[in-house]
């Protein structure tokens, strides 16, 4: 049976309306995918590079006492993807240890890591931020555990320093460096200019400050009056303070994201 009006309708929902997603190349796929289910135009502009780092040296070090600690959490996909590479090349096939249990930020890393086979992932079914994470049962009682945190250079702190607080005892393990890309602004620039680029979606802080400088003067003029989407409420100060007036707090997971475009636009219509 073919599908009725009204579901066609929902399908296509961002019809026409250009969506610029700025996620690191590695990540922004399949937020990009669903924004073209839903009939919306994709600008790729990723605001973030994820790149490998010069010394490998340290994680290296980490992943081969794997067996020392008691829970690993992994702070975004690319962290997912960086670390376990590492982890099979270094380990030779040995196995991920027994007792050790995994944990994630957000629902992508949730399913980057069930996707290696791992079950029982710790992650909030909501909300991808430490914050959440932090208030999950799991992570309330860590007094005397171990605890390996996979990410990428620098970042916040409020994870390690309150598991530190709770009695853990924190180890990082930076597996990734971000940087900012060296684009070519022409074309988004251009789009921006026939009216083309209706939302933009940023996934961090950082993503947000590396658009703004990429885009320059004029560039910055339309980011300001373009509704902009962000993962966290902590951000909104953050775009506030660049002059951006219509900020949005949509989560970080696709299928978030694209609910609140869709019900943007339908309520701008």
């Amino acid at each position: 049976m073919a599908p009725g009006p009204e579901r066609r309708s929902a399908e296509r929902a961002l019809e026409g309306r250009g969506i610029l997603v700025t996620r690191p190349r590695e990540q922004a796929e399949g937020l990009a995918e669903r924004i073209e289910q839903a009939g919306g135009v994709v600008f790729r502009f990723p605001a973030i590079e994820i790149e490998d780092l010069d010394d490998l040296g340290p994680i290296l070090a980490l992943i081969d006492r794997l067996e020392d600690f008691d829970l690993a959490i992994f702070i975004s996909p690319s962290a997912v993807t960086k670390a376990m590479n590492l982890v099979q090349l270094r380990r030779r096939g040995r196995a991920w240890p027994a007792q050790l249990r995994v944990a994630a930020i957000g629902r992508g890393s949730r399913r980057a890591l069930e996707q290696l086979g791992f079950s029982g992932v710790i992650a909030p079914s909501a909300h991808a931020d430490s914050e959440t994470l932090l208030g999950l049962p799991e992570l309330s009682a860590v007094a005397g555990r171990r605890v390996v945190i996979f990410r990428g250079d620098g970042g916040r702190e409020l994870l390690g320093d309150t598991l530190r607080r709770r009695g853990a005892e924190v180890s990082y393990a930076e597996c990734y460096r971000r940087g900012r890309p060296r684009a070519d602004c022409a074309p988004l620039l251009a789009a921006w200019a026939r009216g083309a680029v209706h939302a933009v979606t940023v996934s961090s802080g950082e993503g947000l400050a590396n658009l703004y400088d990429m885009l320059g003067k004029l560039g910055q003029q339309w980011l300001r009056s373009t509704p902009l989407f962000v993962p966290h409420e902590r951000l909104v100060d953050s775009a506030a303070r660049l002059g951006i007036r219509e900020i949005r707090v949509a989560g970080n997971a696709d299928e978030d994201v694209v609910r609140a475009l869709v019900a943007y636009f339908a309520h701008a219509k």
